[in-house]
């Protein structure tokens, strides 16, 4: 049987882990449990009664986090010459494109987001077995080919995040960081939730959210009331 750790203990002496709390109860509550020495990421997971394997049940979105994530984003654009100083000032942290189409090649993936433009699209079909796997492959979908690669930095760096139902039938999206205020933490869980909500495909029958968890990094996963969500 595997040892229960003192701090985990600890965690579970302030909760319940078999009640579901408000969402308002649990950002206060997760702050109480988070015990890490760094500023651990508030995670929420919903799980949906779909089939991601119809492609008419398949979730998948974007939102803009109304307090950003908490997370310094590195961002790499790969455009044309005349849009480098586009992204520049907007605040990528990489931008070009035919010299780190070859380093990608060659394994290098130290960024979050790829940014790039339709018009080159054509170029990074060869990456996808790089990028693929780390879910950096750019989609119109994401927002993140497009031609107007300042704005889409620009709203990445703010807090734009996208999210996908996986394999599963779950969405897994961080929403913060355990140093943020409970209010914080509140705003940007309920703002996915209702963006997934709105995405509910109309061919998914019976219950759509069929349970909501928060949780931060290396802390237990507290289960959120769903009569407390509003559109729920």
């Amino acid at each position: 049987m595997a040892r229960i750790s003192k701090k985990r203990k600890e965690a579970l002496s302030k909760y319940d882990p078999s009640k579901e709390y408000s969402l308002t109860e649990a950002a206060s509550v997760l702050k109480e449990i988070s015990f890490t020495k760094f500023d651990a990421s508030v995670d929420l997971d919903i799980r949906l009664g779909v089939d991601p394997r119809k492609a008419d049940q398949m979730v998948r979105g974007v939102v803009a986090l109304p307090n950003g994530t908490g997370k310094n984003v590195r961002v790499l654009v790969l455009c044309t010459p005349d849009k480098e100083e586009e992204a520049k000032e907007a605040g990528a942290d990489h931008v070009g494109l035919d010299d780190y189409i070859s380093k990608i090649e060659k394994g290098w993936t130290d960024i979050d987001v790829i940014i790039t433009m339709p018009a080159v699209m054509a170029k990074l079909g060869r990456l996808g077995r790089v990028l693929g796997p780390r879910g950096l492959m750019p989609n119109p979908k994401a927002g993140t080919v497009t031609p107007n690669v300042g704005n889409a930095v620009k709203e990445v760096k703010a807090g734009k995040i996208d999210f996908k139902v996986d394999k599963s039938g779950i969405i897994h999206a961080g929403v913060g960081k355990v140093s943020f205020t409970p209010e914080q933490i509140i705003q940007n869980a309920n703002e996915l939730i209702q963006t997934i909500i709105k995405l509910k495909p109309s061919s998914a029958k019976g219950t759509y959210v069929k349970g909501i968890t928060l949780s931060s990094t290396m802390s237990p996963a507290i289960k959120i009331d769903q009569t407390s969500i509003t559109g729920l």
